[in-house]
């Protein structure tokens, strides 16, 4: 594992910052996908959460959705909230007032997007969770991932790279207001807490997905428990390099295992480098068409397809799903990534990561 230094998380926030500078120059960055004649107003509304907590959302999710929506001819306004849940609130007004009849929502928080949706509800306009359940909502359907099943690999990843013997880990879980977090959560707990060898000697939720905060909260528990740390159960990788930072700080990535999710191009990157063991890779082009074509099928007045429901344990509901399976990507699966166009070799294989990719056979 070639050295790093504790600049690798001004490096991670300095790159979300640059992919929220390129998505928009406002607090709601916004685009319009149509296609042929007729009214401007858009048919189908689309609020993105943030460009905090994952790079995803304007880098994969906008223009995937974009494309679709242009392909089938509807007009779509697809616009970011930019982690600011009074600013989604304000999207989806004017939305609502500019005639959508689909409103599809990444909440920010159970509570605010339960009041965007009954609003919507009122309105006669037909609503989608998408990526995250909202509890106590009303949404029509619910388009994600199996997020239990998330964890689960979550937890099977870092139990591969741990190995036998007694083991101290750590969880840095995602928003405590985030549903998927708890999923995730659920999940890895399913899997290690059996594993009796692993001692979980720290546990916290990092408010809002802030990779700023993560690194605070990992710090503190590295020194409470004198920096012996085997594992790092982190919800993402962003939380991930966080716990990175840390350990590199300290003499130790690579040393220490940590998981992740999303496959961003810095998580495949430390896992080249064998600073991180694992990530989750979840194809976003599946989930924004499963997006595109609920809302497209609602738009042309037709019964969507769904694969089963989920439960609303707030609401006491259910509520009709499409979950898309998670695959567990390894050091030896990283090309499988490249492969399927999420991640490019020339960002991936750039400097000294450009060896690991001929070792992997990545161009």
């Amino acid at each position: 594992m070639r050295t790093r230094s504790s600049v690798l998380l001004a490096t991670a926030v300095a790159g979300v910052l640059l992919v929220s500078a390129c998505g928009s120059s406002d607090a709601g960055s916004s685009s319009s996908a149509s296609g042929g004649g007729g009214s401007s107003a858009a048919e189908v509304g689309v609020i993105l959460p943030d460009t905090k907590s994952s790079a995803r959302w304007e880098s994969f999710d906008r223009p995937m959705l974009q494309k679709a929506f242009e392909a089938a001819g509807v007009k779509a306004d697809i616009q970011n909230a930019q982690g600011d849940a009074s600013n989604m609130q304000t999207i989806a007004d004017q939305m609502l007032t500019e005639g959508v009849k689909v409103l599809a929502i990444v909440n920010l928080d159970s509570d605010s997007g339960a009041a965007i949706e009954a609003k919507a509800k009122k309105q006669g306009v037909q609503t989608i969770d998408y990526d995250r359940l909202t509890l106590g909502g009303s949404a029509d359907y619910y388009v994600s991932f199996d997020n239990t099943k998330v964890g689960q690999e979550q937890g099977q990843g870092l139990a591969q790279c741990l190995g036998a013997g007694d083991k101290n880990i750590v969880y840095l879980n995602g928003s405590p207001t985030d549903n998927n977090a708890t999923q995730f959560s659920k999940g890895a707990h399913s899997v290690l807490d059996p594993m009796t060898n692993y001692k979980v000697v720290a546990e916290q939720a990092v408010p809002d997905w802030d990779n700023q905060q993560a690194a605070t909260i990992f710090e503190q528990m590295f020194t409470q428990q004198g920096g012996k740390i085997d594992g790092v159960l982190a919800a993402n990788d962003g939380l991930g390099n966080a716990a990175i930072s840390i350990l590199a700080k300290n003499g130790l990535a690579g040393k220490v295992a940590v998981t992740g999710q999303d496959a961003t191009t810095q998580g495949l990157q430390n896992i080249l480098d064998k600073s991180q063991c694992m990530t989750v890779y979840k194809p976003v082009d599946q989930e924004a068409k499963a997006l595109s074509d609920i809302a497209i099928a609602l738009i042309k007045g037709k019964t969507p397809t769904t694969t089963g429901t989920v439960q609303d344990t707030t609401g006491k509901r259910e509520v009709k799903a499409i979950l898309l399976d998670p695959q567990l990507i390894t050091r030896d699966k990283v090309k499988s990534v490249v492969d399927a166009g999420f991640v490019k070799a020339s960002d991936l294989c750039t400097g000294d990561f450009a060896a690991d990719c001929t070792e992997l056979g990545i161009s």
